[in-house]
């Protein structure tokens, strides 16, 4: 395993390598991974800027940035308000804070470190990047409450994979339901709606969740799983070329699995996130009112995980 730094559009960029695997990451640039390349089929897994790679800084929507990549969502992901003392109508931004933020980063022996502190809530939040085996990027996440007082947050992984029409998407046995949280024309639905998974229209028996569509039903949806999850895994497979991917995560600590399909509905962008999440839907005061969200108390720290491994055609 490999780590080098070099320059990318002004800023420095580290990768990772294996012989199976490598990464690249801008950590001024909200730590994004810009890369993730399975090195031993030769594919892009991210979706790449059009344009110039950035955003417009802390508080700007999310739509105005390079729309690429993997961003990290925290400590919400929709705009809102903190609802609780001492910290009450705290405006929090849209997609959180720390996407827009330049992160600091070090190299501490096989590992990258990288970590950023909070603008209007008193947090520090670190992530490390690790290979434990050459087909496997393991990245462990620590938030500490540097505050006097508990602090409830949201945190979702924002990775845009590059899709194909047709790929399918694995989940745990045994998930039934999907909440929408969001509906390009309503197809789904209203935000809180559930309805069932696989097949949500018994009227509209082509619509399956479980496959890529084409860029031309100009959709785009997110959507959560209900109920707990039998495992913290999901996978991304393409059955055409016998390749994919998996997500996994402690279902203890990160108990929500969300999906964000975009099939050229949004912004005319094609891609699809599979987003473990500590909260429940995209919004940090309506987990919180709904007791489904993750909190830490004061100067105390909650850690979780999350790996990234190639699947073939024997694990499809």
């Amino acid at each position: 395993m490999i780590w080098t730094s070099r320059t990318v559009n002004g800023q420095v960029a580290w990768t990772g390598r294996t012989a199976a695997m490598q990464i690249t990451l801008l950590p001024q640039l909200g730590s994004k991974i810009i890369s993730l390349q399975n090195r031993l089929t030769g594919r892009e897994w991210l979706t790449q800027a059009e344009g110039v790679l950035g955003n417009k800084g802390y508080g700007s929507p999310f739509a105005d940035s390079d729309g690429s990549g993997w961003d990290e969502m925290f400590p919400t992901i929709n705009a809102c308000r903190y609802p609780e003392y001492p910290w009450m109508d705290a405006e929090l931004p849209d997609h959180g804070e720390v996407w827009s933020l330049p992160w600091r980063a070090e190299m501490t022996e096989d590992k990258l470190e990288c970590s950023v502190q909070g603008v209007k809530l008193p947090y520090l939040l670190r992530k490390t990047y690790a290979f434990p085996a050459e087909d496997c990027l393991r990245i462990d996440y620590a938030v500490t409450n540097l505050g006097s007082f508990p602090f409830s947050f949201l945190w979702a992984a924002h990775p845009l994979f590059c899709i194909e029409e047709g790929m399918e998407i694995h989940v745990p046995e045994g998930l039934t339901q999907i909440a929408v949280s969001y509906s390009e024309h309503g197809r789904l639905g209203k935000t809180g709606e559930v309805r069932p998974w696989p097949q949500p229209s018994a009227d509209q028996p082509q619509i399956r969740l479980d496959r890529t569509e084409g860029r031309e039903e100009a959709t785009a949806e997110k959507f959560y799983f209900t109920g707990a999850l039998p495992e913290g895994r999901a996978s991304l497979y393409d059955p055409r070329k016998r390749e994919g991917l998996t997500i996994a995560f402690p279902k203890e600590k990160v108990p929500y699995l969300s999906i964000w399909a975009n099939y050229g509905g949004y912004q005319g962008q094609y891609h699809l996130a599979l987003e473990p999440a500590t909260g429940f839907l995209d919004d940090l005061a309506y987990a919180m009112e709904r007791k489904s969200v993750a909190a830490v108390l004061p100067g105390e720290t909650y850690t979780w995980h999350l790996e990234v491994s190639w699947m073939g055609q024997e694990q499809a």
